[in-house]
């Protein structure tokens, strides 16, 4: 008996479930001017929060790629032979945070400093070549952290054949200071926005219950339950968030979709192998989940307030 009763009121609030989310639907569609001006403006702000994300994200690969051409030059001492010079290079090839190594003979680096610095005839005079062995090493792309490429730098410093060695930071920490900047921004933006999504639901489903004022007040002298009066505004709250959510998502991609052209021209132009990622599949669920329990949450903040307030007399 009780398993039978458990199954009832379950079969019970399902139903309950599904006439509020098609009603709810349905109410929607009756009024489609302030439904559609309501979702509009809710879908640019969700819009904008995800264009954001997507562009910020654009520009982490970006600088990934940039990352990945990061170079440490070994300045080795003049007594360094050239088979010297090989053996470091092999010791160094097999690091594990060391992705390629290129050795530059004297010879090397002498023929290509006259050929580029217009100095060759004078070059030619000089009996000796001052220029010393350099060792080019490459860090693996996962080693993108500034303190993870200055620990492989004074460890490679540390060894006895290096007089030197040498990688410019300063641009790398200025990217990685523009990303955190640029992903603060974000966080905030998206803050802001979901309030304003917040505050534009609460206000449709405030308008909405104080129109239907008189059918809450009647289903509470008939002992409705907040609960009960409070679920269609839920339900309505979640179409809300859902179809401007789904709009959103249509937005981000289309102005991805413009874009997408010319940034791959502009790649071509620089040799770059940079392509403009769109959402995955998963950023998607996750802006449609998003977009629809803000709905819920901001029916639910209001509805349950006015409803507190509405009593029967």
């Amino acid at each position: 008996m009780t398993k039978r009763g458990s199954e009832s009121r379950a079969l019970t609030s399902l139903q309950l479930n599904r006439q509020s989310l098609i009603s709810s639907l349905v109410r929607l569609l009756r009024s489609p001017f302030s439904s559609a001006m309501a979702i509009i403006v809710m879908a640019i702000a969700i819009a904008l929060a995800g264009s954001f994300y997507v562009m910020v994200n654009n520009a982490q690969q970006l600088v990934n790629s940039l990352q990945a051409g990061k170079q440490i030059s070994l300045f080795l001492h003049e007594e360094i032979s050239d088979q010297q010079a090989k053996k470091l290079a092999l010791k160094l090839q097999a690091e594990d945070s060391i992705a390629k190594v290129n050795v530059i003979s004297r010879q090397q680096a002498l023929e290509e400093f006259q050929q580029y610095s217009g100095f060759g005839a004078a070059l030619n005079a000089l009996e000796n070549n001052p220029l010393p062995i350099v060792i080019q090493v490459y860090p693996e792309e996962s080693l993108t952290e500034a303190f993870q490429l200055t620990h492989l730098l004074e460890k490679m410093q540390n060894d006895s054949a290096v007089d030197f060695a040498q990688m410019d930071m300063q641009w790398l920490a200025r990217l990685q200071a523009m990303m955190q900047m640029a992903n603060t921004v974000v966080i905030i933006l998206a803050a802001l926005l979901a309030f304003a999504v917040l505050f534009i639901i609460g206000n449709t489903i405030r308008s909405e219950l104080q129109a239907r004022k008189d059918e809450v007040i009647v289903t509470k002298l008939v002992g409705g339950t907040n609960t009960f009066i409070c679920l269609p505004f839920l339900y309505t709250g979640f179409w809300y968030g859902f179809i401007s959510g789904l709009l959103a998502w249509a937005v981000i991609n289309f102005i991805l979709f413009m874009i997408n052209a010319p940034i791959e021209q502009l790649s071509l132009l620089y040799q770059s192998q940079f392509q403009l990622q769109f959402m995955s599949f998963a950023e998607s669920i996750l802006l449609l989940f998003a977009s629809s329990a803000l709905g819920i949450l901001g029916a639910f903040s209001v509805a349950s307030h006015q409803l507190s307030l509405l009593k029967p007399e």
